[in-house]
This record gives structure tokens, C-alpha cells and sequence, in this order.
């Protein structure tokens, strides 16, 4: 019976996993779609400048468009060498680096 619920388990988790890949390859092509269709700078040229900004490794990216101002931002979570976690925002049409905040949570 352990072994069955542990292989259930393992199971689950794998199959969450893979889902989570899927759902972030689409969540980059539709970014880069989106990019492309509105004249963006590259999610690739945005990272390199949120690494730049806040040196480390980034967890997750998404664009955003911003709620009062006209335009639209990419969010970067990024990890530096000691652990924190920040949030760096890049303006998508001008690539420069609009707020970094610490995220304390």
C-alpha cells in the first residue's frame, strides 16, 4: 500500500510539473507574440536588461499591461546570489528600467 500511494504521488507531482513547463513555453510564446504584434523590445533583450539592473537568476517573466499608463511592462522575479527575491520592471517599448523592489515575501 506504501508503495502505491508513493508511486500515486510521484505520479502527481510529475504530471503538475509538466503541466507547469507547458503552461510557461505558452505563456512565452504568447509574450513574444504579443511583442512582435505591438512593436516590443525582445523578452529576450528585456531580461538582459533586468540582469543587468539586479544581477541573478530569474524565476519567472510576464508582460504586463499597465493599469493607468499607457504602455506595457515586462515583470521579472529575480533571485541575487544571497537568496532575495526582487521584482525589476522594464518598459517594453524603450527597454529602460522602470522600478526594482524587494520582495519580502
Amino acid at each position: 500500500m506504501k508503495t502505491f500511494t508513493a508511486m500515486t504521488l510521484s505520479g502527481a507531482f510529475a504530471l503538475t510539473a509538466a503541466v507547469s513547463i507547458a503552461n510557461a513555453d505558452d505563456d512565452i510564446r504568447e509574450m513574444k507574440k504579443l511583442s512582435e504584434g505591438l512593436g516590443l523590445i525582445s523578452l529576450e533583450e528585456a531580461s538582459a536588461k533586468a540582469l543587468e539592473a539586479k544581477p541573478g537568476v530569474i524565476e519567472d517573466a510576464d508582460l504586463e499591461d499597465r493599469d493607468f499608463k499607457k504602455g506595457w511592462d515586462y515583470e521579472f522575479e529575480i533571485v541575487d546570489a544571497d537568496g532575495n527575491e526582487w521584482e525589476v520592471y522594464i518598459d517594453a517599448k524603450t527597454g529602460e528600467v522602470g522600478k526594482i523592489e524587494k520582495d519580502w515575501f
